[in-house]
This record gives C-alpha cells, structure tokens and sequence, in this order.
C-alpha cells in the first residue's frame, strides 16, 4: 500500500465542508490516481477513525491567463467526502 500522507493531500476547509463536518463527513484533497478502498485506508490510519463511507470527484482544472497568453491551465485534482461512524469525528476541523 502507498504511504497515507502521500494519498491524503490536505484537508478542504470551506464553508461546505464545515456544514457536513456536524453530520460526520469530512472533505479531503487526495491523490488523482487513489480509489476509494486506499483513501479510507489512508483516513483510518492518519486520524484514527472507522470509515463507513467514501464519495469520490474529479475537479477539472480551471483556464487560466499566463501574462498576455491565454493557454494557461491550472491542475485537474481529486476530492473525497469521507462518512465516519456515528459518534467518531476529526479534531482538525472542529478547530477552524
């Protein structure tokens, strides 16, 4: 298995994910090329929670001006939603 700091890029914290972080599902930049099986893994051996549930998107990367060029790109990346058991939580989230 990869390394889970390598699978598990940083945590999103937005106004969304705050919202959902209450119900118990927390949203996480991960590795374009990670399935679902590896970034609960990743989850469970960072944070040290049980994971019941992974939603995965790939964000498409925005058109972006370089100078007087129109040809620049930023990168396409990975999102995951992670749902924990009832009760469980990430403390990292709960101090933003």
């Amino acid at each position: 298995m990869k390394d889970p700091y390598s699978i598990i890029k940083r945590p999103l914290i937005t106004e969304k994910s705050m919202d959902i972080a209450g119900s118990g599902k927390y949203a996480f930049e991960v590795d374009i090329n990670s399935n679902k099986i590896e970034i609960a893994e990743a989850v469970h051996k960072i944070f040290s929670v049980d994971v019941t549930k992974v939603n995965t998107l790939r964000v498409k990367g925005k058109a972006k001006r370089v100078g007087r060029f129109p040809e620049g790109k930023t990168p396409d990346w990975k999102k995951a939603y992670v749902t924990l058991k009832p009760g469980q939580r990430i403390d990292i989230f709960e101090g933003a």
